[in-house]
């Protein structure tokens, strides 16, 4: 009959597509992030060479005759997390003091004679500087609770003072043997750690060779030191 439904009994054609396999997508992202890592290690890299360059440069490859003044810390020792005060009581974290050269006295807040020439040389040292000046502080670690003499303010306009409790202090710089903090100057470079200490009783002749010591960093660390902190 011509209305009758046609019965087909051939078996349907199915095709089947291959899926893909799990393993091989896991190893291609396994490769992307072996890639990823490398190339952030490279950026690393290229970030902190100038770094590393300055500091080999200073340290290492050293012409014939030349001599360090100031006597090199090693192993260099970080700044702590310090609680210090400036003049006016404010809380202070010794650790903001970090992104530039620091030039370093200590003495207790009466200011005896060797603490004025002390500070007396750090200002005219970083004078010396010229154009270079802005990336150094000078500062100046109070170890007690007494005034400052009015006479000192104007002297200090352009220093960082700050207030710190002498144990604490104490754990990090030290004096050589024989001698106390008040006695010497100290060097601390932007990563925060100090590094160098000055021979005491600094003479003229000492003076200048406290300013080569200076000069030297400051040329050995200009492509990655920057005045100002960020």
């Amino acid at each position: 009959m011509s209305g009758a439904p046609i019965h087909d009994d051939r078996p349907l054609g199915l095709t089947v597509h291959s899926l893909p396999e799990p393993s091989g997508a896991l190893q291609t992202e396994v490769v992307r992030t072996r890639a990823g890592r490398w190339r952030m290690l490279a950026v690393m890299l290229v970030c902190a060479a100038p770094v590393i360059a300055s500091y080999f440069t200073y340290y290492v490859v050293r012409p014939d005759g030349r001599r360090n003044f100031g006597e090199l810390i090693t192993p260099q020792r970080p700044l702590p997390a310090l609680a210090a005060m400036d003049l006016q009581g404010a809380p202070v974290n010794l650790q903001t003091l970090k992104g530039q050269w620091l030039f370093v006295s200590v003495a207790g807040a009466a200011c005896d004679a060797l603490c004025k020439q002390n500070l007396y040389l750090q200002r005219q040292l970083r004078e010396g500087l010229g154009k270079e000046k802005d990336r150094l502080d000078w500062v100046w670690l109070i170890t007690d609770e007494a005034p400052v003499p009015a006479e000192l303010a104007p002297a200090l306009k352009d220093a960082t003072v700050l207030r710190v409790p002498a144990a604490g202090l104490a754990e990090w710089l030290q004096a050589e043997p024989g001698r106390q903090l008040p006695d010497q100057l100290y060097l601390v470079d932007p990563l925060g750690n100090w590094m160098m200490r000055f021979p005491p009783n600094l003479t003229a002749e000492g003076a200048l060779k406290v300013k080569r010591d200076l000069d030297r960093l400051m040329r050995a660390a200009q492509f990655w030191d920057r005045a100002g902190r960020d």
